[in-house]
């Protein structure tokens, strides 16, 4: 089913999924959702005649075929709109993960009357009734797809609605500034003042700087949402795979005293401070004949130019060659690169070197240090504050940034002494724009503001 399809659905069918991942697990979920929940799962699952429904209360039950066989014995869950997750009911089932079994359970759904939910539907409901915002939704795949704890975090805290309540006070001082435009304009009539240009740009700036923070806080939201590419660099045998290893807590790439073990770049995730962290491990970068070898160093090179971050890895056993000062100044050119003399352990404490950190593959020395300076390069310093709210979703920059031009132009009407009916056409893009993050409509919000505050029956 498209997107539009799947807009246009209908809001009183009855939908049934599968809730956990596919595969035989220990328990499986079946989840309805719609105004046949009830009864569906009552001719669904047969619960002992005595006992009384109790929402949001685990009953057993059995699962049943047509012929009034049991199947499977289940916990029976319901979760009486409007206060479930999609403001409908919403029954669980909690069988036994059989792939058989849950495939029988939702065929037999929708011999009863169900409908097979499309993906997101459930989530899809819970916005179209009011139960979430867009923002929220959003959030809730962030939750389900995070791969670290700070990842989970960070995206329960979108979905408990930190970004909403971020954006709440903002929204609100522009809708009050057009509430104050339009009832100049309606009710000039009525002797009501026309607010001064100092006096709108008395609202409208701090709304603007609001909104400036906001969307900067993207810079380390997409990190900490999207994770980063780090590649590992330098010259055979300069110790690049056992600081591969090292980071990545585990012996991952092969490792022996033979210059150009690594023929191919090896790939893992590791998590420095929450941030999901894809390592490459390259080939030695090094003139060869070998033709292997020569495909491994192009990797590299390819390695270079993709990665979000690079650690070109310096011996420090031995001096500084003409192909390390080469792949730091090439390194340093492309951007965020940091410079990791390895094997402190063999250095010589008066030898100078061109390197940012000194560590220790083998043992560990600086190891900490130099995760922290990763962080540290990775995550912008934006004084974003964690539990007041900030962004992760292109979506949501994309929005602000727009609404941000939207305001600057207004703005420059203002300093223009442009007409307020001129003016207020930014102001409304400027609001539609932030409508847009959390899937709000603003017209009721500015009709409401103009009958608090004036007397218009009067």
């Amino acid at each position: 089913m498209s997107e539009s399809a799947l807009l246009a659905a209908d809001p009183d069918d009855t939908i049934v999924a599968v809730s956990t991942p596919p595969g035989r697990g220990g328990i499986g979920i079946v989840r309805f959702s719609g105004p046949r929940a009830l009864p569906i799962c009552e001719q669904l699952v047969r619960r002992p005649t005595a006992q009384r429904i109790a929402p949001r209360r685990p009953s057993l039950g059995e699962l049943l075929d047509e012929s009034g066989r049991v199947v499977d014995e289940v916990l029976f869950t319901f979760f009486p709109g409007p206060k479930s997750y999609t403001a409908e009911d919403v029954i669980e089932l909690s069988c036994h993960g059989s792939p058989a079994i849950l495939s029988f359970a939702i065929e037999r759904a929708v011999s009863l009357g169900a409908r097979i939910a499309q993906p997101g539907e459930f989530t899809q409901r819970a916005f179209l009734n009011g139960r979430i915002d867009l923002s929220q939704a959003e959030a809730v795949n962030d939750l389900i797809e995070a791969t670290t704890v700070y990842q989970a975090r960070v995206a329960l805290r979108q979905a408990k609605g930190a970004l909403s309540s971020r954006l709440a006070p903002i929204k609100q001082q522009l809708c009050d500034l057009i509430a104050l435009l339009e009832a100049g304009i309606d009710f000039a009539e009525d002797d009501i003042d026309v607010a001064s240009p100092a006096a709108i740009l008395d609202r409208l700036d701090p709304v603007r700087s609001d909104i400036q923070k906001l969307a900067e806080s993207y810079r380390y939201g997409k990190v900490v949402r999207g994770g980063l590419t780090l590649a590992i660099l330098g010259r055979p045998n300069v110790g690049k795979s056992s600081l591969f290893n090292r980071l990545l807590e585990q012996e991952r790439a092969i490792v022996t005293p033979a210059a150009g073990t690594t023929r191919d770049a090896v790939s893992e995730v590791c998590s420095i401070h929450g941030i999901p962290v894809q390592l490459i491990d390259t080939a030695g970068i090094r003139a060869t004949t070998d033709i292997a070898e020569t495909q491994g160093v192009e990797r590299s090179y390819q390695a270079l130019a993709d990665a979000d971050m690079v650690l070109v890895v310096i011996d420090l056993s031995q001096p500084l060659d003409s192909t390390d000062r080469e792949l730091l100044a090439e390194a340093r050119q492309r951007g965020n690169c940091l410079a990791v003399g390895n094997k402190a352990d063999l250095a010589s404490p008066l030898r100078e070197s061109a390197t940012d950190i000194w560590v220790s593959a083998v043992s560990g020395e600086g190891i900490s240090d130099l995760r922290e300076r990763i962080y540290k390069r990775a995550v912008p310093a934006s004084g974003v504050e964690e539990e007041t709210g900030w962004i992760t979703n292109l979506r949501h920059e994309t929005l602000l940034t727009e609404s941000l031009r939207s305001l600057g132009q207004a703005r420059q009407a203002v300093e223009n002494e442009i007409p307020h009916e001129m003016l207020l056409l930014d102001l409304y893009a400027g609001l539609r724009a932030i409508d847009q993050v959390t899937g709000a409509t603003s017209v009721d919000d500015i009709l409401a503001n103009i009958f608090s505050r004036f007397c218009i029956g009067k």
